[in-house]
Order: structure tokens, then sequence, then C-alpha cells
């Protein structure tokens, strides 16, 4: 799987204390634009996604974030129920639509794409 890919990565870069997180998901920003930012250790995570503003979450107490590059973001806990919670709340800021694929999404997440409308 590509997660995998990042695992190895993230496992360098992240502080001693933490590596004993157990639980990670990892998170697809796909859009024009679109970019993510994590601040204040893990504790803030800044989302640009075509708004007018930036949206701001802050991030659960028993959950950490890290931003491999602006597209892909790890969300990484000992708690399995608050990581994978704190990133459907990511997800939900921005959820993949159907038609072009732009949004948030998990990175093993397939999406089935639709055909728009057709000309005569």
């Amino acid at each position: 799987m590509v997660a995998f890919a990042y695992l190895s990565d993230f496992r360098l870069l992240i502080p001693f204390p933490i590596m004993e997180a157990q639980f990670f998901r990892f998170l697809k920003i796909v859009g024009v634009g679109f970019k993510a930012r994590a601040e204040a250790q893990g504790r803030l995570l800044y989302l640009k996604l075509g708004y007018s503003h930036e949206v701001e979450l802050t991030v659960p107490p028993a959950v950490r974030v890290f931003c491999f590059k602006n597209n892909v973001v790890c969300c990484t806990g000992i708690d399995k129920e608050r990581v994978h919670q704190f990133a459907a709340a990511v997800r939900s800021c921005k959820p993949p639509e159907v038609y072009k694929g732009k949004g948030i999404m998990y990175i093993d997440e397939v999406i089935k794409k639709k055909e728009g409308k057709r000309s005569k």
C-alpha cells in the first residue's frame, strides 16, 4: 500500500516520545491550490481548501498531526478511536467529489467517478 511508503519517512520525522504511537491515518489532499500545514508541534492544523479563509482545526490531546508535503497529512496517536475520529473531521471539511475527485480523502480510498452530462 502507498501508506506504508510514507510510514518509513514518518518514523524518521517524529520525536522520540511519540514513537509509541500505534495508530496512523493518512489523508491526501487533491485539488489545485489545496494545502495543509501543521503548527504548534502538531496541535493546530491549517487547511487551504478553496474557501475565502483558511480552515483551522484544533487537534485533540491524544492525537498528533504531521504534514509530509503540503498535500499529505498524517494523524497519529495511541487511541485508535480518536485518531480515526479526527481524521474523519478533517475529511469532512472538503469530502471528495465524485465528478473530478477533488477534496480530502484517505490515502487508500478509491473514489468511483461519475461521468458528467453528455452533449448530444
